[in-house]
């Protein structure tokens, strides 16, 4: 499918609060703050992932402000085995993957089987297993996106980027991924780019957003 699509959802019902904000605030990354490294306040300590742009593979893995919410996160379970995903999730946001070491030394802290741990991070897609780019860019493909579009847009980045699906881009900028589905069925074709959603994504809006995004911290 090419072309613009029809009837399509604005995604944006105009400002009914109180503070007057613009649908760019709204959606932008200026009005959302810096999340705590430490996790803030223990009950909100496990519902993070984060993903972060700089990648930092062979990085300690929870030292100072990590190792804070690592210890927060464990007082929310009952046992260490119920915290598994949480900890894989803030590997993850240290490391940028969670390779066969960092699993590794999940299962040593959390006194579990390494094939134990091993097996639940592979069988979630949510876990990188290699390295990415500094961006990764994931596109909804499933049907109500697929109808909207969506091949078309997963075309206009793997384009852009100058990349197959999985690899990452010769400068380090981009990883381009398919997913299954990310909640986001009203307002297609919806892509998340590291820990932020775009909806309504058409190939025309590509390489505006991926010039944004590469402009960011050079």
């Amino acid at each position: 499918m090419s072309g613009s699509v029809p009837y399509r959802n604005p995604g944006w019902a105009g400002n009914t609060g109180e503070f007057q904000l613009s649908e760019a605030q709204v959606r932008g990354d200026d009005f959302v703050g810096t999340r705590p490294l430490a996790g803030g306040h223990a009950s909100g300590s496990a519902s993070y992932p984060y993903m972060l742009e700089e990648k930092r593979p062979d990085a300690p893995l929870f030292e100072g402000p990590y190792q804070d919410r690592l210890d927060k996160i464990l007082t929310r379970y009952p046992d260490k085995r119920a915290a598994l995903l949480p900890v894989l999730n803030l590997a993850q946001e240290v490391r940028g993957h969670v390779s066969p070491e960092t699993m590794d030394r999940v299962a040593e802290l959390l006194e579990l089987p390494r094939a134990y741990v091993r097996g639940v991070t592979t069988f979630y897609t949510m876990y990188n297993k290699r390295p990415v780019g500094r961006f990764l860019i994931q596109v909804c493909t499933n049907i109500s996106c697929n109808l909207c579009g969506a091949d078309d847009v997963m075309e206009a980045f793997l384009r852009y980027a100058n990349t197959e699906p999985g690899e990452t881009s010769a400068e380090g900028d981009f990883t381009v991924v398919e997913a299954e589905c990310l909640a986001g069925c009203g307002f297609p074709t919806c892509v998340q780019i590291n820990s932020r959603y775009y909806e309504n994504v058409q190939p025309l809006d590509v390489p505006k957003i991926c010039e944004r995004l590469r402009a960011r911290g050079r």
